[in-house]
């Protein structure tokens, strides 16, 4: 129940930006947008920031100090890991075509599900600390 409350910002944040990218779909591509990277990205981070939450919840949880090291570097591991991939991969695919312009609102995005993952993990904490 606390991991379903705590998740529903980021998933509030994937509808709302698939949505305006959905809804606006042509004045985005006549800006310059390529709406399939946008939504595309948009889901895989939201994807990876739920996944990094459920590992430092998990890490919350431990009861040893070792536990819980192990999982805010496991989740900052692989949320880098895949991140960097991601991007290296549509690089690599699209090597004269990268949209640079979805490129950058996806890392925007990357930066608000971040601030959003930590929100909801302070909350857990101050809950679990008071209860």
């Amino acid at each position: 129940m606390i991991l379903k409350k705590s998740l529903a910002p980021l998933f509030a944040l994937l509808v709302a930006v698939n949505a305006v990218a959905v809804i606006f779909r042509q004045t985005l591509e006549k800006i310059g947008y390529d709406i399939n990277v946008l939504l595309l990205g948009n889901l895989l981070i939201c994807t990876i920031t739920a996944i990094s939450f459920s590992m430092l919840y998990r890490g919350m949880r431990a009861t040893d100090s070792f536990g819980y090291l192990r999982s805010v570097y496991g989740s900052f591991i692989i949320k880098l890991l895949l991140v960097a991939g991601i991007v290296f991969a549509y690089a690599f695919m699209y090597r004269s075509a990268i949209n640079k312009m979805s490129l950058f609102t996806c890392m925007f995005l990357y930066l608000v599900y971040t601030f959003l993952e930590m929100q909801a993990l302070m909350r857990v904490f101050r809950k679990r600390k008071n209860g």
